[in-house]
């Protein structure tokens, strides 16, 4: 039983961890942007705009699944105490990653002229690619220590690592932009873009400095199991790509996806009668107003599953089948517990939240905020499909979540054609086309869990009660802005209720028992505040 609690606490308290982390990351990538676009100007973030996300494309080949794969494995061969195996998965995927980081790294290089000047049309855009590329060699090395670390249930050197590359991009980038801005502007967004690859190098030495500190114990594991033979290089290799290429195609299908709603939408609008300016309009407010906000949540989501991977594969592997289930059921408990609120509280605030966020916008944002209500329920959805995707990769059905995700992404393109072309909804036809895609994939995952490991849910713990406490949140802050709204003006009124919304949340939430005292004590220092909810929930 002890072991099996500190397990529990390890999934937990890394799942805690990586999410801090990446709200953290969050932050200081919006601390980041805003300062950047104003030392820069339009014509500089343009530049700099160009030159991201083809590194990003890039970055994505570079690294594709592997770090899955790597966490996975690791997880798999540490669960029978063979730490020797493990080890040699991290260093042949090393090698791996150093050659596909080499490889991406050169073709960005020397492809970066004709990409800018006749692909893109862009030529200064030219500096910021030669600025950013040399990052595909770091960001890959990193991302091997983060699988290997990962599939040791040790979360702490992934969330290290991700702040401190955050941290000297922010830093590096913004000192660069305000150096070179005097020698024009296409240097200082090629300074901005540095950023990225400072970030990679010191994120990679910070890791690397982890692992080295960590080597020795690793060693002594090695010398103290009695493994004789460990799988050959190719063998591993092929191993990996089984499993990485699927999570690579299911990392591609959301990019096509949101083309191919970028070509229907438009095209929509202008056949229901609005003009090119106007379609063009309502298209930026979906996808610039509305749907970067609902990437927020995702970074505690995708904690979730990057946790439940390693956890899952350990006890799958070892037919721990009862601690699996119930790791299963307790990580889609915390997904909808995180998401639900943020779901519910995003789409009953959503004009007062863009108006806050955007106020020299303010008739877009007001335009943009029935797209926001719609796609914020979205967010429901897309929590489930991480920690879905998570446990069915896990038990080695990696192409199950892709299918899936493929399936809903037709889904999507169908409702958003058939929508939009009603006039009385025109752009938030694409809002119900993406919520569509990820319910269909979401709901599909949980077929796939279900059939595969298993696992009976608690429907009442799991779903009702997250969303009996979300919508009561979600009526207390709505309230609350309507009250203070008069006294207080926008910016005070959402700040205020979105704060009371988030206290309303954790009230109800202990009190119909959506989280209990002993699950609080699993968290880190969790002891201390489950003693002060057993005095007030008793």
């Amino acid at each position: 039983m002890e072991n099996t609690n500190s397990k529990n606490k390890s999934f937990i308290g890394g799942t805690l961890i990586l999410g801090i982390a990446g709200l953290v990351i969050k932050i200081m990538g919006a601390a980041f942007r805003i300062p950047l676009g104003n030392i820069i100007g339009a014509e500089g973030m343009g530049y700099y705009q160009k030159a991201y996300p083809i590194y990003n494309l890039f970055l994505t080949l570079a690294i594709a699944g592997i770090p899955t794969a790597i966490a996975r494995m690791v997880s798999e061969r540490t669960a029978v105490n063979r730490p020797k195996a493990a080890y040699k998965v991290f260093r042949s995927s090393f090698y791996l990653l150093l050659g596909t980081g080499i490889v991406t790294s050169c073709l960005l290089m020397l492809s970066a002229k004709w990409l800018t000047g006749t692909y893109l049309n862009t030529p200064k855009a030219y500096y910021s690619m030669i600025a950013i590329a040399p990052a595909l060699l770091f960001c890959p090395l990193m991302s091997a220590y983060r699988g290997f670390f990962q599939g040791r249930q040790n979360m702490k050197p992934t969330a290290i690592s991700q702040v401190v590359e955050q941290l000297f991009r922010v830093a590096i980038g913004l000192g660069l932009a305000v150096v070179l801005l005097d020698r024009g502007v296409e240097y200082a967004a090629a300074g901005a873009s540095f950023g990225a690859t400072a970030g990679g190098v010191f994120g990679f030495i910070a890791i690397a400095c982890i692992f080295v500190a960590s080597k020795k114990a690793i060693q002594e594991e090695i010398r103290k199991s009695d493994e004789v033979a460990v799988p050959s290089t190719g063998r591993i290799l092929k191993e990996i790509l089984v499993i990485a290429i699927p999570i690579t195609i299911g990392t591609a299908v959301l990019p096509i996806m949101n083309t191919i709603d970028m070509m229907v939408v438009e095209k929509r609008l202008l056949s229901i009668g609005y003009s090119a300016e106007v379609a063009n309009s309502l298209y930026g407010e979906l996808t610039g107003f509305a749907q970067p906000l609902i990437n927020f949540p995702q970074v505690l989501t995708q904690a979730v599953s990057i946790s439940m991977v390693p956890l899952v594969a350990s006890a799958f592997k070892r037919s721990e089948i009862d601690f699996m289930r119930d790791n299963i059921k307790l990580g889609i408990r915390y997904a909808v517990i995180i998401a639900a609120p943020c779901a519910i509280g995003m789409s009953v605030l959503a004009k007062p939240i863009l108006i806050l966020l955007y106020p020299s916008q303010y008739e877009s944002a007001v335009s943009a905020a029935p797209c926001l209500s719609i796609l914020a329920i979205s967010v429901i959805f897309l929590g489930l499909t991480h920690a879905l995707t998570g446990i069915l990769q896990g038990v080695g059905k990696q192409i199950i979540p892709v299918r899936n995700l493929a399936i809903g992404a037709v889904c999507k393109v169908l409702v958003t054609f058939t929508l939009t072309g009603i006039p009385a909804l025109n752009v938030k036809g694409a809002a119900f086309g993406t919520l569509t895609a990820y319910a269909v994939a979401a709901i599909l995952d949980f077929i796939g869990v279900i059939k595969y490991t298993g696992t009976k849910f608690d429907y009442k713990l799991t779903f009702v009660k997250p969303f009996i406490s979300a919508f009561v949140m979600g009526a207390c802050a709505f309230g609350v802005y309507k009250l203070a709204h008069g006294m207080l003006g926008n910016a005070l009124s959402t700040v205020l209720a979105i704060g009371v919304g988030a206290i309303v949340y954790i009230v109800v939430a202990l009190v119909i028992k959506t989280i209990t005292p002993d699950e609080i004590e699993g968290m880190p220092k969790g002891k201390k505040i489950a003693k002060i909810v057993r005095k007030f929930t008793k």
